[in-house]
């Protein structure tokens, strides 16, 4: 993380590592909450409005590219603000997106809207994964995956949230205001707490080498990863609910469910991320989460009725959910010094495989071919067992010996 303006805030604020990541938890889950919140509402959003499919379809892209740029705004808040008051104000913001996407009267205010919440995730992306790098770093061993668990309880909540709004048949004004004051209430419960031992940080700064091309070629192999993952997550979590609506005749209720269960499987992952890691490796991780997503996407293609679709959802949830955490800590480790400045560039990666993943899907979709847009990635998946063997990727300077364990797995070394 830079440590410009974080060093100027430091004063007055507690010194705790657990208060910290107490701290970044509660935004990831607001991150959660938000995300979901947008995605398990299009099916009511594009009804209430009438939305043309291929509206929707762009919309979602939209959201996707303002990320992008949002994440760059993000980076410059760090450096400016510190990563805990980019979370706070981005959280915000994308609470106020929420409003505003459920209170749109036409088409003209509710693009804006979810540009809006475009670029108050993607600098919300940048400011939490850069906090959990620097904690992760505090506590010298792996914790990046409990972060993603707060994400997807988040998200699992927003969904139920959702269902449960159709269900009492609220207008999907108020089910989007009642998640924007959940948003709001875990802003306002994020403290700032300075980590500790922050001279030993420092020193390691000016002794980073400078951002360039060779950065670029070693991020590749993450950013494969994360751009599969993020083609999966996005064709699951911004169309299951269209889908299981359209294709597979589920009723405004039960729509929701296929990314509550999603976001429940990556719970489950997520949880156990952490000590798989550090029994199995991080090489062994990947390579079975990958075949879970390519079986669990050919499950929820072939699925004949929305409960085996709902299933299927909850399988690729579970193999995808580790995936993220171990890619940006792994690349957060390249370049300890600056973690935002690699996590900016890792996440265009990220929004590609969004941007990729929610256009195909809508569009097939769109032409009634949801079904393939679920077995499609299935062959995408198939991929990251090629480059699976990266994450034992140790920092630089550490030589090598074949009496010592690989970075991935157990090390009491701390992590950068």
């Amino acid at each position: 993380m830079s440590f410009h303006a974080p060093l100027r805030a430091r004063a007055g604020h507690p010194v705790s590592k657990t208060g910290a990541r107490r701290g970044a938890t509660l935004a990831f889950a607001a991150q959660g909450v938000s995300v979901a919140a947008v995605y398990t509402t299009v099916p009511a959003v594009t009804e209430h409005l009438n939305l043309a499919p291929l509206l929707t379809t762009t919309l979602m892209v939209a959201v996707a590219l303002m990320a992008g740029g949002g994440s760059f705004l993000g980076l410059a808040a760090i450096r400016r603000a510190g990563p805990v008051a980019t979370m706070r104000g981005a959280v915000l913001t994308a609470a106020a997106a929420l409003v505003l996407i459920g209170w749109a009267p036409d088409e003209a205010t509710v693009i804006c809207a979810y540009i809006l919440f475009g670029l108050a995730i993607g600098a919300l992306d940048v400011g939490v994964n850069t906090r959990a790098a620097a904690v992760e770093r505090a506590y010298g061993r792996s914790i990046f995956g409990s972060f993603y668990t707060a994400w997807s309880v988040g998200g699992v909540t927003a969904a139920l949230l959702t269902a449960g709004a159709a269900r009492l048949e609220w207008p999907v004004a108020a089910g989007l205001s009642v998640q924007a004051g959940l948003v709001m209430l875990l802003a306002a419960c994020i403290r700032t707490h300075a980590l500790p031992s922050p001279s030993a940080q420092r020193q390691v700064t000016p002794a980073q080498p400078p951002l360039g091309r060779r950065l670029w070629i070693r991020l590749i192999p993450f950013g494969l990863v994360l751009l599969v993952v993020y083609v999966v997550d996005s064709t699951v979590s911004a169309w299951s609910a269209v889908y299981l609506r359209q294709t597979l005749a589920a009723s405004l209720t039960v729509a929701p469910l296929a990314y509550a269960a999603y976001q429940a499987g990556t719970v489950v992952g997520r949880a156990a991320t952490d000590r798989l890691v550090r029994r199995f490796g991080a090489v062994a991780v990947v390579r079975t989460a990958a075949l879970l997503v390519a079986g669990a996407l050919a499950g929820m293609a072939a699925a004949p009725s929305w409960p085996f679709a709902v299933l299927a959802a909850g399988a690729v949830g579970l193999g995808a959910s580790v995936l993220a955490p171990l890619c940006l800590a792994a690349a957060a480790r390249l370049r300890p010094g600056a973690s935002e400045a690699v996590l900016a560039r890792l996440n265009l990666f990220n929004y590609v495989g969004v941007i990729t993943g929610g256009a195909m899907s809508g569009l097939l979709g769109s032409t009634g071919q949801f079904r393939l847009a679920y077995a499609a990635p299935a062959a995408l998946a198939i991929l990251l067992l090629t480059v699976a063997h990266h994450f034992t990727q140790r920092p630089p300077g550490s030589t090598r010996s074949k009496r010592r364990p690989p970075l991935d797995r157990a090390d009491p070394q701390p992590l950068g």
